[in-house]
């Protein structure tokens, strides 16, 4: 939490200090800090005070900081009481028992209180991973999003595009209604005070005041304030694995309807079981990208996580996979193209590498272009795109490398091959160091060619989506960019018509290949009557066996851009 410290206010009157303590022990919200640097709250019970002498605490739920605190260290605490932030000065303990396995412990009594007026002030921001559902509702309109920051007095939240009709519909205020992933559900009312739009990520940014809450609703605001805080902190920082988890971060064992909600995702619209699965890891990578816009570096726990994941889909259906990456349009551009890139790239070349390779290559591949969130998007818009523009935009890897000092399990190898050497050329017409051919790794080769396979298939600016053949066809008559042997073994593997196409068959129906045969030749298709990206509403039956028989033969790709 981040306060101001010149807008508090030194309390001495002995009789103010004992209500303000009282009010804090009533509403039971009260955090512990420790006076170290870099140190967070942490949500503790205040349960008694002794004017003049001592407080008693309960410490049962910071027990893993008992031997800092036994061992002299100096702590203050802070709290809501009486519509004000309430912090003690510096405290030490005195006495510390144990009864019935709680941690009861005393410290000096406070000479002052500082009371800050301005609660705004007081901010928890959910990092990468923390996922708040939040339904937004006005009248008949509901609008699902997710919560970014909370604070005693307002929120932050994330919200589709759609959700400006019903902010300008007048209605005020409106129902906030939080979903935390235990299950813990709270409502409140707020009025919208501001709102940007983030046009890559197709969302806006809206800021709400809370308004007619009660003392019931205010202590439980900051009951998640300080629960925010203290997931936040263990997500920051490996060393943080000690910190206790919060309750409501915890995923129950069975919940029903657990999957189909991700935040602001409704996950059943995705098109299939495999797309579903996978859409948990484009939410990752689009907070991670959030994350890293906002300072932070790549997580690598978390990166760990979802290249472990991928490798575990990959291992149990490789084709369901591959389509499934096809299937995330709602998604960001680099976070579509991110995960088709790994998908790909994982498939092409890792069938005989040892895991913590293979793992390397998809970790690899999902954020190799994350680092262009760090350059001036307007560098992406630029009418006449010249040499200056590329410089600029080529600075996009080694701001991406600079932000890997937590993913020290990544091969520094693979690291280098794939994000430093995707976007580089044959003939040294590459980025970001314009190395030729004989300077670049096999691995450095084929990643340049999945990722323009993966960026061909995509809408630009400048260009519509192309099919295979037209993108092999531009591969071949570009020799001295990218390897021949390595595009050769590329339309060899994914074949002519690739799983994740939309074929167009001689019986004039269309239909997404799902599985090829040795030869290329589809052997599962789910029909769909639309061109458009798949979703679970645009999307027919699957049609398996006998495909010539029944829909005849495929005449050709119909370019969609995925």
């Amino acid at each position: 939490m981040v306060a101001q410290q010149d807008e508090f206010e030194t309390i001495v009157s002995t009789i103010v200090i004992e209500s303000l303590l009282n009010t804090l022990i009533e509403t039971g919200g009260v955090s512990l800090c420790l006076a170290a640097t870099g140190a967070r709250p942490e949500p503790i019970v205040l349960m008694e005070q002794h004017q003049g002498q001592t407080l008693v605490m309960d410490l049962s739920s910071v027990d893993y900081l008992l031997h800092h605190l036994q061992g002299g260290a100096a702590f203050y605490l802070r709290g809501q009481a009486q519509g004000k932030v309430v912090q003690t000065p510096l405290l030490h303990l005195t006495e510390t028992r144990q009864a019935g396995g709680r941690f009861l412990c005393c410290s000096d009594y406070p000479a002052s209180l500082e009371v800050l007026q301005r609660r705004e002030s007081f901010r928890a921001e959910l990092r990468m991973g923390m996922v708040v559902s939040t339904g937004l509702y006005g009248g008949d309109a509901e609008i699902e999003g997710e919560l970014r920051d909370l604070s005693q007095d307002g929120c932050q939240l994330e919200l589709p595009l759609a959700a400006s009709g019903l902010l300008a519909g007048g209605a005020s205020p409106l129902k906030l209604a939080f979903t935390f992933p235990d299950g813990t559900y709270f409502e409140v009312l707020g009025e919208a005070r501001h709102q940007k739009t983030d046009a890559e990520r197709h969302l806006l940014r809206v800021g709400f005041n809370f308004v007619e809450c009660s003392v019931e609703q205010e202590r439980q605001i900051w009951y998640f304030v300080c629960e925010i805080e203290r997931e936040a902190a263990r997500y920051k920082k490996e060393e943080q694995n000690e910190r206790q988890p919060s309750p409501l971060f915890a995923l129950p064992s069975k919940r029903s309807g657990a999957e189909e909600l991700l935040g602001r995702r409704d996950v059943k619209r995705y098109a299939t079981p495999m797309a579903r699965r996978l859409v948990k890891v484009a939410a990752y990578l689009d907070a991670q990208l959030l994350s890293l816009q906002q300072g932070s570096d790549i997580d690598g726990r978390q990166l760990s996580r979802y290249a472990d994941r991928i490798l575990d889909l990959h291992e149990e259906d490789r084709e369901a996979l591959m389509f499934a990456s096809r299937c995330l349009s709602p998604e960001p551009l680099i976070v579509r193209h991110g995960i088709a890139v790994a998908v790909h790239l994982l498939d092409f070349v890792g069938a005989s590498m040892p895991r913590e390779l293979r793992k390397a290559i998809v970790a690899s591949g999902l954020i190799h272009d994350l680092g262009k969130a760090l350059v001036p998007q307007v560098l992406f818009k630029a009418p006449h795109f010249e040499a200056k523009h590329r410089e600029a935009i080529s600075e996009h890897v080694q701001l991406l490398l600079n932000r890997l000092h937590n993913c020290q399990w990544l091969s520094a190898g693979i690291v280098q091959a794939v994000i430093g050497g995707i976007n580089e050329r044959m003939d040294g017409s590459g980025y970001p160091g314009g190395l030729s051919g004989a300077d670049l790794s096999e691995l450095a080769k084929a990643s340049a060619v999945v990722d323009v396979v993966e960026a061909m298939r995509r809408d630009r600016e400048d260009r519509p989506a192309k099919t295979a053949q037209q993108i092999y066809r531009h591969l071949l008559q570009h020799p001295h960019h990218f390897d021949m042997r390595w595009i050769k073994r590329y339309i060899d593997h994914f074949k002519g018509v690739p799983v994740g196409s939309l074929a167009h068959f001689s019986s004039q129906q269309k239909g997404w290949v799902l599985r090829l045969d040795a030869k290329g030749n589809p052997t599962e298709v789910l029909l769909t009557p639309q061109v458009e990206p798949p979703m679970r509403d645009n999307v027919g039956v699957i049609v398996r066996s006998n495909i010539t028989e029944r829909l005849g033969r495929t005449v050709g790709e119909i370019a969609v851009s995925t």
